[in-house]
């Protein structure tokens, strides 16, 4: 029976109150939360001891958990509260003591245009088979982006839809999609054999947590190729890291053969970071490939940094370098420009877009004003 420790409970009410993503519990440090990507320890409360987070600990973790962290000192898992939320957590150990690091899952998804996710990643959406990727480095929310799209798919087609995660995060309930989560370690014994028996289980959708080794991304591209639409993640900075790290795990003499198999199967590729933005809180700026027939070309002749110019004159199908969206987010005032130039490799791209930005909003303020200023004289007159 699951029966979480009353003050890990109270430490999880407070977190998800305070709008945190993650809380740490460490011996010999308070609790500690991380607000807007900032560790903020709990004030007045004392440090931690070892009895503690080790109670803590176990009081989460079932028998098999409890087997694997003692022959493994570590374990992921993921657990739900009532009325709190969910969380995804990892138990450790350091220097011979308990660890734990928590982070919030809440219950509602949020959608798309909440997120502020560009229109391209709902048109990735309606694609019949293929490779979708969302990429970024830890903690950059790939994981929220990618359960608003599977929510989106749940709600708009009639699909089966099959996830692969360690652990299970976000729950999706049957809508007018069905729905079908396998948590690796509990339901399947790895990535791989859930990928393999992916292919004998009938999904028209298949999330993968993570693509981690050179089976699992194999198995990948094949779902991919045959019929299945394929949503999965790396922990790369880019579009070109990204699909440079897929090809670049197989051997020398196959990687002419997956540059192939990428190019027919890709259909697009979601890079972002999440930005401490002005005033508090935090904003998502977004990277977009979408494989139009200049993309797949560069991909069959493994002239991935060539993606990049592809992308800066593909703004009409819905492509966009990061410097843009962190351009656009610095001219309206969401994000400083130091901010978006510590994430950037071309830190005067945003400033001159930025300022082009501002300069195109001040003109169409002063129209609009004029507009109305017109109006107003002739409602003026007309009484």
């Amino acid at each position: 029976m699951f029966n979480p420790d009353p003050t890990l409970v109270t430490l999880l009410q407070a977190t998800v109150s305070a709008g945190a993503s993650d809380l740490h519990l460490s011996v010999g440090r308070p609790p500690t939360a991380r607000r807007d990507g900032v560790l903020v320890p709990f004030e007045g409360v004392p440090l931690l001891r070892p009895p503690e987070v080790e109670q803590i600990v176990h009081s989460v973790l079932n028998e098999a958990q409890r087997k694997e962290f003692d022959e493994n000192s570590q374990v992921d898992f993921s657990f739900g509260i009532e009325s709190i939320g969910r969380f995804r957590a990892n138990a450790y150990r350091q220097r011979n003591s308990c660890a734990l690091a928590l982070r919030v899952i809440p219950f509602r998804v949020r959608s798309l245009s909440e997120l502020g996710a560009p229109w391209a990643a709902g048109e990735l959406l309606q694609r019949p088979f293929g490779l979708v990727l969302v990429v970024g480095p830890t903690g950059s929310g790939k994981s929220t982006t990618l359960a608003a799209m599977i929510d989106q798919i749940n709600e708009t087609r009639p699909v089966h839809i099959l996830t692969i995660e360690d652990p299970v995060e976000y729950l999706h309930h049957h809508k007018v999609a069905m729905v079908n989560q396998r948590e690796v370690g509990t339901d399947v014994s790895s990535f791989t054999e859930g990928l393999r028996s992916a292919l004998r289980e009938d999904p028209d959708v298949v999330l993968l947590g993570e693509m981690r080794d050179l089976d699992s991304i194999a198995i990948t591209l094949t779902l991919a190729e045959t019929g299945h639409l394929v949503f999965a993640t790396l922990h790369t900075n880019d579009a070109s890291q990204a699909l440079d790290r897929i090809v670049d795990v197989f051997p020398a003499e196959r990687r002419d053969q997956i540059q192939i198999m990428l190019a027919g199967s890709l259909q697009g590729v979601i890079s972002q970071r999440l930005l401490p933005a002005e005033g508090g809180g935090r904003v998502a700026a977004y990277e977009v490939l979408m494989a139009n027939d200049a993309v797949r070309n560069l991909l069959r002749e493994g002239k991935t940094r060539q993606l990049r110019n592809t992308m800066i004159s593909g703004q009409q199908e819905g492509m966009q370098t990061i410097e843009m969206d962190l351009a656009r987010l610095v001219s309206s005032g969401m994000l400083s420009f130091e901010t978006a130039a510590e994430v950037s490799q071309y830190p005067k791209e945003i400033l001159a877009q930025a300022a082009t930005m501002r300069s195109q909003l001040q003109a169409q303020a002063t129209v609009e004003a004029g507009q109305g200023a017109t109006t107003g004289a002739g409602t003026y007159v007309n009484v």
